[in-house]
């Protein structure tokens, strides 16, 4: 008597079998895989946003150069400010490997308001700052509006204004008419600049020229920043000589910093947030993956007649738990597909909104689809099993 052997499953007939219940029940499925979907979206915002914010970190920092250094006067051992003497600007720019050196010195008591009708209280935290004429060139900030202090209007009574502080005063444009009042005197407002990322002390600032601020402000010519640019081998040689450079008889009262380490540090900040972003966003997929679990089940016991047909033509439980597993697999991915594209469009509309490269890591598309096909496996497993344990005559019996 011959053995009947059951009938194989090839690939393509699991696909096939695994989408029909897909196909016969269009919306359940849809929702089961939008939960899926926004999970994954999360994850893929989260990181590609992130992403792409690095990206465009580090497209500045190329720009503006890692290379920048800055001194400031600290405290004295007995807590008081201390000050840089008036000649550590030329004796930094004696330093072998530097290549360019500016300052701005702060003037402590000249406010500045938009007229002399603006009470005394409203400063809106605008600081006032004598400025070298090559500041600009060396922290590499860029003029806005207007233009920047040369020889002439560096002696008299002309100011450029920092991005937040023309803000702030309600300046969207330089004009040799507009005038502002500082120091208990009008200044013209020569220009405006755009915001400075490695001297953001800048944006908050009205800057005048070094010997205008001498002469009409009472200056007393001690810098409070002095800028630094260095040859890019040399900048931590640099760093470990400018304290003692800029102050020999007190190096301990001075305090060196690199610009671009405090962007990174807040770059580092970032991360942890996304850290916890990525946590939510994984809770999310958890909950759509319970909610791929609840349709399988739900399934199960729907089609028990199906299930029931098919084993009485002779359909192993091999075979129906193949069904049901593909059917689960099958689910997970669209959503995880679909989940995928709409994080990459969520990235990409906020990267151009904010003018930044869109950059979302292979790893993480790759990933996400992973994620959502281990999901659907743990997810359908059950549903599979308990559809290949029911007996042909008990399927057919609850119907």
């Amino acid at each position: 008597m011959a053995t009947l052997t059951p009938a194989r499953l090839g690939p393509a007939d699991v696909l096939r079998v695994g989408g029909v219940g897909l196909r016969t029940r269009p919306l359940r499925a849809f929702l089961s895989a939008l939960g899926i979907a926004i999970g994954i979206a999360a994850m893929i915002a989260v990181v590609g946003i992130s992403s792409s914010s690095r990206a465009e970190l580090d497209r500045a920092l190329d720009a503006l150069g890692t290379n920048l250094l800055t001194v400031e006067p600290g405290s004295t051992l007995f807590g008081a400010d201390a000050q840089l003497p008036e000649e550590s600007i030329a004796m930094i720019g004696r330093i072998g490997p530097v290549t360019e050196v500016s300052a701005t010195g702060q003037v402590s008591d000249a406010k500045v308001y938009r007229s002399d009708r603006i009470p005394a209280a409203e400063t809106g935290g605008i600081a006032t700052r004598a400025a070298r004429l090559d500041l600009l060139g060396t922290v590499g900030a860029e003029v806005a509006t207007g233009t920047w202090l040369n020889e002439a209007t560096a002696r008299y009574p002309a100011v450029v204004l920092g991005a937040t502080a023309a803000q702030r005063l309600g300046i969207t444009t330089a004009d040799p008419q507009l005038q502002v009042w500082l120091g208990g005197r009008p200044f013209t407002v020569v220009g405006t600049l755009a915001a400075a990322p490695l001297a953001p002390e800048l944006d908050t600032s009205a800057l005048i020229g070094w010997s205008a601020a001498t002469e009409y402000l009472g200056f007393d010519g001690h810098p409070t920043t002095v800028y630094t640019r260095a040859e890019e081998s040399q900048v931590e040689a640099v760093r470990s000589v400018l304290g003692a450079t800029a102050n020999p008889e007190a190096p301990n009262e001075v305090e060196v910093s690199r610009p671009s380490e405090a962007l990174a540090a807040a770059e580092a900040t970032d991360d942890a947030f996304t850290g916890l972003l990525l946590g939510l966003g994984a809770v999310a997929l958890l909950v759509g993956g319970v909610g791929v679990a609840n349709t399988m089940v739900i399934s199960v016991l729907e089609r028990r007649a199906e299930i029931g047909l098919r084993r009485s033509l002779g359909a192993t439980r091999g075979q129906v738990r193949t069904q049901f597993l593909a059917e689960s697999l099958l689910l997970s991915a669209l959503g995880g597909i679909g989940g995928v594209v709409l994080g990459i469009l969520v990235t990409s509309g906020y990267a151009l909104s904010q003018h930044w490269p869109t950059v979302v890591p292979a790893w993480a598309m790759l990933g996400g689809v992973g994620a959502t096909l281990v999901i659907g496996g743990f997810a359908g497993l059950y549903p599979a099993v308990r559809a290949a344990r029911l007996s042909p005559t008990e399927a057919l019996a609850a119907v």
